[in-house]
């Protein structure tokens, strides 16, 4: 992989740098996609600081404020992306935005913002990569979504939340086969268990709950062996991160632990 270049969303934190680390010990070049340029008291790191961690490992980093419910903020992001590093191997869509009540609770205004980033923007990062993932000898667009799972249950406890990730997940499927022909793959990655993330901490369970979680590695390592793949094979898959390891040989998985003595807490949308 070395040499390859990989837009990511969403890169400035959590599981998206976690990629982007994974990626630049590969040597892949690194295009970080994202909003954060200033320090804010509640979530780790910007851009700038993301870029500097990937250099540290001797990839090359670019650093770009992006919100990406704004079109013309995509293809600039894509154009400066194409024009430093020659072209896209890899887009990673990690951007995402949650908030879990439920529908007699949920505000329009955060019903907007999750379907504004994780469909709408998901989809035109997308449309604004293909011409140049198109000329990649192994292209791949990788989401972070889970399985699309239609047991009610899923349905009934965070209506909003979960149309916005299965909106992602019917991307990454749909582009599978509308991509099939240019050999460009299109997979989705979810993890079994919570991940330790500033939204974890910060909206969903503070740090009782980080406690009970992996940390953003183990979706990373994941991601490396899917992105690494045959792209003309493997696509349209729905990918678990442990069986991803598993079929790697990487059974003991206790080094993602955040807590090696507490018990994991499984993430949503897997029965």
């Amino acid at each position: 992989m070395k040499g390859k270049t990989a837009l990511i969303t969403g890169a400035s934190r959590g599981i998206g740098k976690a990629i982007a680390l994974r990626l630049a010990k590969e040597g892949v070049n690194i295009a970080i996609a994202a909003k954060t340029t200033e320090p804010h008291p509640k979530l780790e790191g910007t851009i700038f600081t993301a870029a500097g961690e990937i250099e540290q490992l001797g990839a090359q980093a670019l650093p770009l404020a992006c919100d990406i419910r704004d079109e013309e903020q995509i293809s600039s992001a894509v154009a400066a992306t194409v024009e430093r590093f020659g072209g896209i191997d890899i887009l990673v869509n990690n951007a995402s935005a949650i908030n879990l009540k439920p529908t007699e609770m949920m505000e329009p205004k955060r019903f907007d913002l999750m379907h504004d980033i994780q469909i709408r923007g998901t989809f035109f990062v997308c449309q604004a990569c293909i011409p140049h993932l198109k000329n990649s000898s192994n292209a791949h667009i990788l989401n972070l979504s889970p399985p699309i799972n239609l047991n009610p249950k899923w349905l009934s406890q965070h209506l909003a939340y979960t149309i916005s990730k299965y909106g992602m997940s019917m991307i990454a499927l749909g582009l599978s086969e509308e991509l099939k022909k240019y050999r460009i793959a299109a997979n989705s990655l979810w993890p079994r268990t919570i991940i330790a993330t500033a939204a974890v901490q910060n909206i969903l369970g503070g740090d009782a709950l980080i406690q009970m979680s992996r940390k953003p590695e183990i979706v990373a390592d994941a991601a490396y062996y899917i992105l690494k793949q045959d792209a003309s094979k493997c696509t349209g898959n729905f990918f678990i991160d442990e069986e991803v390891l598993a079929k790697e040989g990487i059974t003991d998985l206790s080094v993602y632990a955040v807590d090696g003595e507490k018990g994991l807490m499984n993430d949503i949308f897997l029965d």
